[in-house]
């Protein structure tokens, strides 16, 4: 498996057990399999950054695919519910985030790898959106494919790190990649907006519908 990891530094050497715990899946070295994503993430305004090269031999590792057929949306947002920072302003959300723990959190701690939707700005502002009841199960699935604002493959446990081999880097600059980060954003943002406007027959599974035992 080829990885990238988008970052302002060189990262020969990804270290088990570093990071930040409040990140989509927890505790791990975050990648992509996306050149372009790969060189968006690595710049910010202002600095440029370096897209970093990585192959794993992930025979016999456990990966846990988060868009695969056996998970759904809920299974996703859960973990990322136990991980990062949510603002529960409403009632609704924080019953909202309770249930979705208590019914679809996966067993995903003993996994190697991870991989998953990440959770951009936008992203994360759809998965708020429903939570508070702004938006139903059916439309949130479907935003979650605008602007193709990629997967993340995150190496989680100490043996997935010990396969990890660095290939080599590239310059990204950020006055080319930057502006196409945010360009991906603001389209998502706006295909988002379109489809509120849409209203298909049977997207009616808000919430507050599942919390109120209607499944899914």
């Amino acid at each position: 498996m080829d990885l990238l990891h988008g970052s302002g530094k060189i990262v020969e050497r990804p270290r088990f057990g570093e990071g930040n715990p409040h990140n989509d899946y927890g505790l791990g070295f975050y990648c992509t399999q996306n050149i372009d994503l790969a060189r968006e993430w690595a710049c910010t305004e202002w600095n440029d950054g370096f897209v970093n090269k990585y192959r794993l031999e992930a025979d016999g590792l456990r990966v846990l695919r988060l868009n695969g057929g056996e998970y759904n949306i809920l299974n996703w947002l859960a973990i990322l519910l136990e991980n990062r920072t949510f603002d529960l302003s409403t009632p609704v959300s924080v019953r909202a985030r309770r249930f979705i723990l208590d019914n679809y959190l996966p067993d995903y701690k003993d996994y190697d790898i991870i991989v998953g939707y990440r959770a951009d700005d936008s992203y994360f502002s759809f998965a708020r959106a429903f939570l508070a009841n702004g938006i139903t199960l059916e439309q949130l699935g479907r935003a979650m494919k605008l602007g193709k604002l990629g997967e993340q493959v995150t190496i989680r446990s100490r043996e997935a790190f010990d396969r990890l081999r660095f290939t080599g880097y590239e310059p990204v600059s950020s006055a080319l990649f930057y502006p196409k980060r945010m360009l991906r954003d603001k389209q998502a943002r706006s295909d988002y907006l379109s489809m509120l406007s849409e209203n298909p027959e049977g997207e009616n599974k808000y919430m507050s519908d599942l919390i109120d035992g209607k499944g899914i």
